[in-house]
């Protein structure tokens, strides 16, 4: 078990930091543990297989993600492309899911 990390105005030494960092990379994949298992959970309620990739969908999901971004004085080009790569293999992930659920 890891000792809280500091945050960030706390820190003091690179040892700091990077217990940080390190510490907010672990909940960042349980986050994104959590939305994957959104992906499955579509999967298995979506009935069309054409109603995985929903450009529009994707479109706000993102736009939102930019203006929360930028709302906190963050870059929001960045968070355009993390949530492209994001959004995208949350729909190939999806599909895998749906192919499995119909063909087994």
């Amino acid at each position: 078990m890891h000792d809280p990390a500091k945050l960030p105005v706390d820190c003091e030494t690179m040892v700091d930091v990077r217990e940080g960092v390190d510490a907010t990379d672990r909940e960042l994949v349980a986050l994104l543990d959590r939305r994957f298992g959104y992906m499955r959970a579509a999967a298995r309620i979506k009935s069309s297989r054409d109603a995985v990739r929903d450009e529009e969908r994707k479109a706000s999901v993102i736009a939102a993600a930019v203006a929360d971004a930028e709302a906190r004085g963050l870059p929001g080009a960045v968070f355009a492309e993390i949530w492209e790569e994001l959004v995208e293999g949350s729909i190939a992930y999806e599909f895998v899911h749906w192919d499995e659920i119909r063909n087994s």
